[in-house]
């Protein structure tokens, strides 16, 4: 019997992840599986459609809501559990199972996930390991309220975390996450996430009140982010303490991409509070 789920799988662009996604899912797990698309322009709708699965298009306007807060209000699940997944995140059978045995006598509110991170098509057996909050009662509450103005061209919330009422669990059957789109699409990917990131922070120095809401994990990121530590501190920590060394050239490789990424973000936080400051400056 399906579980009381919806799984709503956020899209832009996935025709090369999206079968093996749903593949992952089958068709007897969750009572419905929903695709939140925001305009592809390849065969992302067609590919849900073949499977008989409901689209529903997100046309952003740069201001709240984004995808999964406007799904969740517009369009809000009639099933007690939400599982946001993205079409790069593929379940496996010990998650799946995993699900069945303890959503149905759990209390919590909703579950921290654990993700396999692949690269170069092998999974890492050393670094950071990757969870988020992605599976919770539908009405227990939203993703963290972020007020922007265009910062970026990100439609979907990517790091802000669900507020949620009530406790929360850890399942420990992890979803492999594996992008068959390339290095080329990492880096932009995570140039916009830069930008996004640097934009934020210097927003959230004018509204101290958000902090209340942040993870321990989110406390600390942005403590380090106000520094030029975070790009060094996640290399040695990720590489060296966390056995990123154990990959070998790849986690040598995805480290030091991290490493990057972290200092873009430092480097636009400097390059956006000059640009400000000059345009203070100006009579």
């Amino acid at each position: 019997m399906p579980l009381d789920l919806t799984i709503a799988i956020p899209t832009r662009n996935e025709e090369k992840n999206l079968p093996a996604c749903l593949e992952a899912i089958g068709s007897d797990w969750a009572k419905r599986v929903v695709v939140v698309d925001s305009n592809s322009t390849d065969a992302t709708p067609q590919i849900a459609h073949s499977k008989g699965l409901e689209v529903i298009n997100f046309d952003w306007n740069g201001q709240f809501p984004k995808k999964r807060n406007w799904f969740l209000q517009e369009h809000p699940p009639a099933t007690e559990w939400v599982l946001f997944l993205d079409a790069d995140e593929f379940v496996t059978s010990a998650f799946i199972e995993e699900t069945r045995r303890v959503l149905p006598e759990t209390c919590h509110a909703g579950f921290w996930l654990r993700y396999s991170i692949w690269f170069f098509d092998r999974p890492l057996r050393g670094g950071y390991p990757l969870d988020k909050l992605a599976l919770f009662r539908t009405k227990a509450g939203f993703y963290e309220r972020i007020d922007e103005d265009h910062w970026s061209h990100l439609d979907m919330e990517v790091h802000e975390h669900p507020v949620l009422s009530g406790t929360l669990g850890h399942l420990t059957s992890p979803i492999e996450h594996r992008d068959f789109r390339g290095v080329a699409h990492w880096v932009e990917k995570h140039n916009a996430y830069s930008s996004w990131e640097a934009a934020r922070f210097l927003k959230l120095q004018s509204q101290p009140e958000l902090r209340a809401q942040w993870t321990a994990r989110q406390k600390l990121k942005y403590r380090l982010m106000a520094t030029p530590l975070l790009g060094p501190a996640y290399f040695l920590g990720s590489f060296a303490l966390m056995g990123g060394w154990r990959d070998g050239a790849t986690g040598l490789a995805f480290a030091l991409l991290k490493l990057f990424y972290f200092a873009q973000i430092q480097w636009k936080i400097r390059e956006n509070t000059l640009s400000a400051t000059k345009t203070r400056a100006i009579p």
